[in-house]
């Protein structure tokens, strides 16, 4: 996927988003980090612009919740979590950048609880590459790419990278 293909599949959440969640008062967006929160702010620019709301996306870290965390991290990298509204009795939009196993969803699960009890929690995803280890779905995709386990996806954001791409690719290609 290029830049115009990201800000189509972006542009097509977003309206998916506003026709599941009529009531925006009650919305809120929480992007994991990192590549997620970029997409978040995104779409929440994309809904201001469409509705005339004025909502801003929450950003999540899920590192200290991930089961994995102590085996795959000597030290890990904490990053900065920031929820600036009442998660309770909210429909909260998870929004990251690629599902994969579900384990990183499973524990934004976990750390959103830990912030109040939201009235529902929706996924939104840029790409969904299958292989699920958990029983997770998004509620909300960009594109599904089928990946084999020696694959991975690659994305891209120009906030961060530079440029907007998403790759697929052998493990170990650079």
């Amino acid at each position: 996927m290029d830049a115009g293909a990201i800000d189509l599949s972006l542009t097509r959440i977003t309206h998916q988003i506003l026709e599941k969640n009529r009531t925006l008062s009650t919305l809120g967006l929480v992007g994991m980090q990192t590549r997620g929160v970029f997409l978040a702010r995104r779409i929440v620019a994309k809904i201001n612009a469409i509705a005339g709301a004025k909502l801003v996306a929450g950003v999540l870290d899920v590192t200290l919740y991930r089961d994995d965390y102590r085996r795959a991290f000597k030290q890990p990298k904490v990053q900065v979590t920031d929820i600036p509204f009442d998660i309770g009795k909210r429909n909260i939009v998870l929004v990251d950048d690629v599902l994969y196993t579900g384990r990183t969803v499973r524990a934004a699960l976990d750390a959103v609880m830990d912030f109040g009890r939201p009235k529902t929690i929706q996924l939104a995803v840029l790409i969904d590459r299958g292989r699920r280890e958990l029983p997770i779905r998004a509620d909300f995709t960009g594109k599904e790419i089928s990946t084999g386990p020696n694959e991975e996806v690659a994305l891209k954001v120009k906030e961060k990278d530079g440029e907007d791409s998403v790759w697929l690719m052998q493990r170990g290609d650079t």
